[in-house]
């Protein structure tokens, strides 16, 4: 009988990192990405092609990897990156999902959305510039939305001499400003897009660097938010009946498995009912296990005949988490229209949807130096701030600090359906930022 994960199992969960990119404009990230891509011999040929195409319609001799990424027609025209642009490849150690996210301060939104789900935020910096605004509102973003691992990129390398004098200031400053934020992991690479620097092959201009290239790091890096090691959460997604002759009273709940590890015989707690009862039994794929871990999707069958649907939260008695109708949340607004104090929509929480009223917008964060701009009233697109949210039904959610899955929601205009905001339950950074080390200033 199999009572916990084996290695084997839980390998299988963490070979795919998703990971997120952000820059200011022309700090060659998408060419960044596409030195990546191209490198790491993940581009079919007749992506190539088109891409040899399009540079030479431009005048220019050697392929430009950024268009690699960069998909839309006004991306190409103008040479940015606009919208979040997913890419999907492998290599023999890991699998990818890459968020591709643009540079410009009207697109902060766009970054909010690709590095929601993220594990890993790659942050460039043009070395002959340094840490800039836009440097610091990325690691801000970064740090609300809890990404475990970020990694600088110093880029343009080559134009700057490969100077580890350069490198190393620029490391000291963003690990310092990124630790005060909470961020728990920071990993300095000095690199050069455009000659492949350290990107998927050591360089042979900076013997002085003994780290990893930014591939190695993707590919060694651990996934350190082991889902399993949280309380479980099963929200339910699909109630079950199949009344069939050979299952007259079959009855079980399918979901996937938020985070966490459930048991058969453990007694558990519907949320926000408040009803008790006991897993009787858990099918995954057709058959039944005594056991099952985030992120699996099953189906839960309880002992007792109780109301359980849609919407619902099976959560272990001993670790249920609290129901509330007062909401306190960071907000990132992704909508055009603006979200204002009074506003009636509706909130969706996992597999739940409610409806529910902005009460209050205490503050809106200003990135560029974090102060808070206290009773704004509204938010606008791409604003970040404080809201407080009132629910015409409980919810059980968790601190996003603790849970990303279970500790965030949108906001949705019931009107027409439309996204308004993605908001993130309890304290926008970390309560307790980790202390500074005294060492050069990077992570080799």
């Amino acid at each position: 009988m199999t009572t916990t994960p084996t290695a084997t199992e839980q390998l299988s969960a963490t070979t795919l990192l998703r990971f997120a990119t952000a820059g200011s404009v022309d700090d060659g990230k998408s060419t960044l990405v596409g030195r990546l891509l191209h490198d790491s011999k993940s581009v079919l040929s007749d992506q190539l092609e088109a891409v040899e195409a399009a540079s030479a319609r431009r005048g220019q001799e050697a392929p430009d990897l950024a268009l690699l990424t960069d998909g839309l027609r006004a991306e190409r025209e103008q040479g940015i990156t606009i919208d979040v642009a997913y890419r999907y490849f492998a290599t023999a150690r890991r699998r990818f999902i890459l968020a591709d996210t643009p540079g410009h301060v009207q697109y902060t939104r766009n970054m909010v959305t690709g590095a929601s789900t993220a594990e890993l935020a790659v942050v460039l910096v043009d070395a002959r510039n340094g840490v800039v605004e836009q440097t610091r509102r990325h690691a801000a973003v970064a740090a609300l939305l809890r990404v475990p691992h970020v990694v600088l990129a110093v880029n343009k390398m080559d134009l700057v001499g490969y100077e580890e004098a350069v490198f190393a200031r620029i490391a000291q400053e963003f690990t310092s400003y990124a630790l005060g934020l909470g961020v728990p992991e920071i990993t300095a690479i000095p690199i050069s897009a455009l000659a492949g620097d350290n990107v998927v092959e050591p360089s042979a201009h900076m013997d002085w660097y003994g780290g990893p290239t930014v591939l190695e790091h993707l590919e060694t890096v651990p996934v350190s938010h082991d889902l399993t090691a949280c309380p479980a959460r099963f929200p339910v997604q699909y109630v079950i009946r199949p009344q069939t002759v050979e299952n007259p009273d079959y009855r079980g709940y399918a979901g996937q498995i938020a985070s966490g590890v459930l048991r058969v015989g453990e007694p558990v707690t519907v949320l926000p009912s408040g009803r008790t009862s006991v897993i009787e039994g858990i099918d995954s794929l057709g058959r039944a296990v005594d056991i099952a871990w985030a992120p699996q999707s099953v189906t839960v069958r309880l002992a007792d005949d109780i109301d359980v649907s849609r919407g619902d939260l099976i959560a272990p008695t001993a670790q249920a988490p609290a129901t509330t109708q007062d909401i306190e949340a960071t907000v990132c607004h992704v909508a055009d229209q603006p979200l204002t104090v009074g506003a009636r929509v509706l909130l969706k929480h996992t597999t739940r949807t409610v409806k529910a009223i902005v009460k209050a917008i205490p503050s809106r964060l200003t990135l560029d130096d974090l102060s808070q701009h206290p009773e704004p009233g509204r938010l606008v697109a791409n604003d970040i701030g404080r809201v407080l949210v009132r629910t015409a039904e409980p919810l059980a959610l968790d601190a996003y600090a603790d849970s990303r899955r279970t500790g965030s929601f949108l906001l949705i205009d019931p009107a027409d359906g439309t996204t308004l905001a993605a908001g993130m339950a309890g304290t926008s950074f970390a309560a307790e930022a980790p202390t500074v080390q005294d060492d050069e200033g990077w992570d080799f």
